[in-house]
Formats: structure tokens, C-alpha cells, sequence
């Protein structure tokens, strides 16, 4: 795996709490909405709707520069639609994060091994 398969990774990790956050307040405002005068609805949809947005380009770089096998590439696209799923993708994905990081320092120790 290079650094860029990685740094992929890492960008889907980085924004799964965020939006899985953004979903849980924009549930809350829903009910609000309805039950209150408070309406923060057409706020926190802008943000969990750029956040989404986000998410679902960052896991289609993920998936195209990892090969998932299509299950876990699924995985990742149903987790992103559930109220609680970002933070189960990102502890998944810090993983993965790390895994990848330490091959691909692997490979370049070993290609500036086989270089000199």
C-alpha cells in the first residue's frame, strides 16, 4: 500500500465522526422542530449534508485506491447512512489507517534498501 492509499484512509476516518455527529444534532433538531419553536433544522442540514456529501467522495477514493473486497466497501456505504455508524467506521478505519501507514513505510524502507 503507498501513502496516498493511506492518506485516503485517512480522510474517510477523519470525517465519519464528524457526519455521524452531524446526523445524530440533525435528528435532534428534527424533534425540536416539532415539538418546539426551535428550528436549527435548515442549519444542521447544510452541515450533515456537505459532511455526507464528503463522506460518500472520500469512501468512493477509499474504495477505488484499497480494492475492497465489495463487502467491506458496502460495509462502509451502509455505515454512513446509519445514526451511529460513523463512529463505528472510524474506529474500523483507524485501523486500517495505521495497517496502511506501517506498509507503506515498509515498502519505501525496502525500496531504499534495494536502491543502494
Amino acid at each position: 500500500m503507498d501513502l496516498k492509499t493511506a492518506a485516503a484512509l485517512r480522510r474517510l476516518r477523519l470525517v465519519s465522526a464528524p457526519e455521524a455527529v452531524s446526523f445524530l444534532l440533525l435528528l435532534v433538531c428534527s424533534v425540536l422542530k416539532r415539538t418546539t419553536d426551535f428550528n436549527a433544522v435548515p442549519v444542521m442540514g447544510m452541515i450533515h449534508g456537505v459532511l455526507f456529501i464528503l463522506y460518500v467522495i472520500f469512501w468512493l477514493d477509499a474504495w477505488n485506491r484499497t480494492r475492497w473486497p465489495l463487502g467491506r466497501g458496502a460495509l462502509y456505504g451502509v455505515l454512513s447512512v446509519l445514526p451511529t455508524g460513523g463512529f463505528f467506521a472510524e474506529r474500523k478505519l483507524s485501523r486500517e489507517c495505521e495497517a496502511a501507514v506501517a506498509a507503506a513505510r515498509e515498502a519505501d524502507a525496502d525500496a531504499g534498501v534495494s536502491a543502494a
